[in-house]
């Protein structure tokens, strides 16, 4: 059959009129159809590991100024290239729950009920997966930004996950938690510290540090990945065959980040570390074909990089029914 471009057009009408169909039969149905997604939640496997990415939602964030040390017109080409918008980047979310050794571990927890108006989905997503709070045994965190811990505890103090065990990167603690380096920080940053204690001061002496280099967690080693900020940590999952590198904020989305790997974000707080940080993770998961799984990638936020020139190409992992 030779479709010309005359024909399409000629038969829109009635291909409009077929697509909507459906719809018309009950309008309650058209309602609940165009209303939202589906619960943002995703299944795989590493090895006898079950991954399940859950989705919190999006925030906006301006593009002039959020890349350091890029003009802007190439920060809005990268942009347009990736078919994003050119004046703002959408940045998702995606926290990851782990059932390794019997447990049920969860790597960050999302913005809870202090995030953008656009964000704040996670617990529905995380009960539609079939989890429950109360049922979690392990929070485990890469680092202390709001978008990563302050789904731990709601803005009226309530803890989430009451009876689960806290790990936290130790460098990280010793920052964040260092009196003369709050009392000494610009004021922009005070509200960050801030941030940090009242999510975990309730709990300070509970919570357990871990270093780098070290099994967490059941297929769990913690790799120390600073410079986006001083504890920032990355995790590998390993069972038998199967790897898995979570990268916490090493990148945010890949199509500035892994495309541009010596870009700097405005939220790295040490440039040249981050820089350094990223570009010996992407080489090393470039060379061993090793799958990523991207806090700030389009959901569900796992794929792979391959080397392209100096930089890197993100290629996300096909969907699959399968788990």
């Amino acid at each position: 059959m030779n479709l010309s471009r005359r024909s399409l057009i000629a038969a829109a009408p009635a291909i409009a009129a077929a697509t909507t169909l459906p719809l018309a039969a009950g309008s309650a149905m058209a309602q609940t159809a165009a209303s939202g997604q589906a619960p943002g939640f995703y299944r795989y496997k590493v090895g006898d590991i079950t991954v399940t990415a859950i989705n919190d939602g999006f925030a906006q964030r301006p593009l002039e100024g959020f890349v350091r040390n890029a003009e802007l017109g190439d920060v809005k080409k990268a942009m347009e290239t990736a078919f994003l918008p050119s004046d703002r980047l959408p940045i998702s979310f995606t926290t990851l729950v782990l059932q390794t050794g019997g447990k049920t571990v969860l790597i960050d927890t999302g913005n809870g009920d202090s995030g953008a108006p656009t964000s704040g989905t996670w617990m529905a997503n995380f009960k539609a997966a079939g989890f429950d709070p109360a049922n979690v045994d392990t929070v485990v965190f890469s680092h202390f930004h709001g978008d990563h811990i302050n789904g731990f505890r709601l803005k009226d103090g309530t803890a989430v996950f009451a009876k689960a065990e806290v790990m936290v990167p130790a460098a990280e603690w010793a920052f964040w938690m260092d009196d003369a380096k709050m009392n000494g920080a610009p004021d922009a940053m005070k509200g960050a510290f801030q941030g940090v204690r009242r999510v975990f001061s309730p709990i300070a002496k509970d919570v357990k540090q871990y270093e780098a280099g070290k099994e967490i967690v059941p297929g769990v080693t913690a790799i120390a990945a600073p410079g986006h900020t001083p504890g920032h940590t990355v995790f590998a999952v390993t069972s038998g065959n199967g790897r898995l590198m979570i990268m916490s904020d090493t990148t945010n989305h890949p199509a500035l980040f892994v495309t541009n790997p010596d870009w700097s974000a405005v939220f790295d707080m040490d440039a040249d570390g981050a820089r350094a940080t990223r570009r010996k993770l992407l080489d090393m998961a470039a060379s061993e074909k090793m799958q990523l799984a991207f806090y700030h990638a389009p959901f569900p936020a796992t794929g792979y990089v391959a080397k392209d020139g100096n930089a890197f190409r993100y290629v996300p992992v096909q969907w699959s029914p399968a788990i």
